[in-house]
């Protein structure tokens, strides 16, 4: 658990890194029962101070006791947890029967096994026509390494299927991040550049990257989906858990380290995570090694 004062950066990382993953709102009702619903994403809205926001219809059963309640909380699903956003998405009597869960500092149930949760205060009630923005401040979080669950189109999927059969020529990069530094390898002509592997699938590349980098990370979000003449590459932000790799070197991503990047695609998609990463709100970017456009998370091509 972390509190937002003590490390307003992993915060930013952890708000980039998760907002679009399904997520699991709770809250705590008057009579002290745990209540939550299923929700498509969340936004970041603020980092001083920590704000988040969520929204639910008026017509939820769960209207009244989230907009009376003291906080709530923001669970972002694993990857394994399907059935989990199942139960909390359909009206049964019981959503939390057979999930194991405690209760968070602001009485909200903080659900176990979750790639993420925030812990939040209720700051704000914003009336939005059949719906209300509830707005928290962040009074604790919790990143962890396990891929987030994702739904479009009326089905889940995980990073890793999503990469799966993406066909040959394929290049991934992986962008693994520990606080504000990104790990860079030797390009073997005195630059630097990021690991990359290529594959038959880019789901095995990854994996088989992030195993020879000697990082605990997974795969998380496409940053960067570009075409260069017969390739296809493919960017992704890795959360790494701790500092321990076993090539490389972890570098905050300055001017004269970015200038050592001698790939230009590559040197513009960092200096745009560094650009990022000072406003907080990040993108996807789809096109081509010199054209294209970024798309705000969650939003498709």
């Amino acid at each position: 658990m972390t509190d937002p004062q003590d490390d307003p950066r992993a915060l930013r990382n952890a708000f980039g890194a998760f907002m679009t993953g399904v997520t699991v709102v709770t809250a705590q009702a008057p009579d002290g029962s745990p209540r939550g619903f299923t929700a498509n994403s969340f936004s970041s809205v603020s980092l001083d101070p920590p704000l988040l926001l969520v929204s639910i219809a008026k017509t939820s059963s769960n209207f009244e006791v989230f907009t009376k309640a003291d906080g709530f909380a923001v669970n972002i699903l694993s990857e394994g947890q399907k059935a989990t956003s199942n139960a909390f998405s359909r009206p049964v009597q019981d959503r939390f029967m057979g999930v194991d869960w405690h209760w968070g500092s602001q009485g909200a149930p903080i659900l176990a096994g979750v790639s993420a949760w925030f812990d939040c205060k209720l700051h704000q009630i914003i009336d939005a026509g059949d719906h209300a923005i509830l707005l928290g401040r962040v009074v604790a979080f919790h990143a962890g390494t396990a891929a987030g669950l994702g739904y479009y189109r009326g089905s889940y999927f995980t990073p890793a299927q999503e990469l799966a059969g993406l066909g040959p020529k394929i290049v991934v990069a992986a962008i693994i991040e520990h606080l504000d530094k990104v790990l860079l390898i030797d390009d073997s002509h005195g630059g630097l550049t990021l690991p990359t592997a290529q594959g038959e699938g880019a789901g095995a590349a990854i994996a088989r990257l992030i195993a020879q980098l000697g990082v605990r990370a997974e795969a998380g979000m496409i940053y960067a989906v570009y075409d260069d003449r017969a390739q296809q590459h493919i960017a992704l932000r890795c959360a790494a858990a701790d500092d321990s790799h076993a090539l490389g070197q972890y570098l905050a991503l300055t001017a004269d380290v970015l200038a050592q990047l001698r790939d230009p695609a590559m040197r513009e998609m960092l200096e745009r995570l560094a650009r990022e990463r000072q406003m907080g709100n990040y993108g996807t970017y789809f096109g081509n090694a010199a054209t294209g456009r970024v798309l705000p998370a969650g939003e498709q091509p």
